[in-house]
């Protein structure tokens, strides 16, 4: 089975935050970065960070933390991102080169 990722983005002011959920983390971080679709919430909130991301062997197990995360307040979100990334530094500033 292919592996699954939840992530979360942010804005360069981290006032927003972006939930989702993909099989392949790299194509969907490009896409929020080039703004690939224009009208989406992340292209007009400007979510273009990678804060925080967790692997998981299906797509089911991923749906499901993703649904909890989203059910969640903002702190819960903040608390998750701290305890991987706790600067909230882009981690996927070195994948993808600048366009």
């Amino acid at each position: 089975m292919r592996k699954s990722y939840v992530y979360i983005l942010t804005n360069k002011n981290k006032k927003v935050l972006y939930t989702g959920v993909t099989s392949n983390l790299i194509n969907r971080v490009f896409q929020h970065k080039t703004k690939y679709y224009r009208g989406s919430f992340s292209a007009r909130y400007n979510c273009d960070r990678l804060v925080f991301y967790l692997e998981f062997e299906n797509i089911v197990e991923a749906i499901n933390f993703e649904k909890k995360i989203k059910a969640g307040n903002r702190a819960r979100k903040e608390n998750l991102i701290n305890d991987q990334n706790p600067e909230w530094v882009d981690l996927a500033e070195d994948w993808i080169l600048p366009i």
